[in-house]
């Protein structure tokens, strides 16, 4: 990422998001676009993302998850914008939460 500065973005994807390889969508565009993070269903039916990198690749990634893969019906996206703070290597798909 040079040295661009670094944000985190928190982000509830609401609709039909599970059950449609809506983690591993995110997961893989957020490693082509060099970003950290995690992904996980959560138990109300929505997917929660946290994940760090450059506001263009994150503006990037945040259109992916507005557009999400073809078999999902994104209803709504609720993004915050955190301070990063740089403890993730890797972008992983982590098990199901409340």
């Amino acid at each position: 990422m040079g040295n661009l500065a670094t944000y985190r973005l928190h982000a509830i994807i609401e609709g039909t998001v599970q059950g449609v390889g809506f983690r591993y969508f995110v997961a893989d565009s957020a490693q082509a676009l060099d970003i950290t993070g995690w992904v996980r269903n959560r138990w109300d039916g929505s997917v929660e993302v946290m994940a760090e990198g450059s506001k263009p690749e994150l503006d990037i990634f945040l259109n992916a998850l507005y557009r999400g893969p073809r078999a999902a019906d994104v209803r709504g996206v609720n993004p915050k914008w955190l301070e990063a703070t740089g403890e993730y290597s890797s972008f992983q798909v982590r098990m199901t939460s409340s």
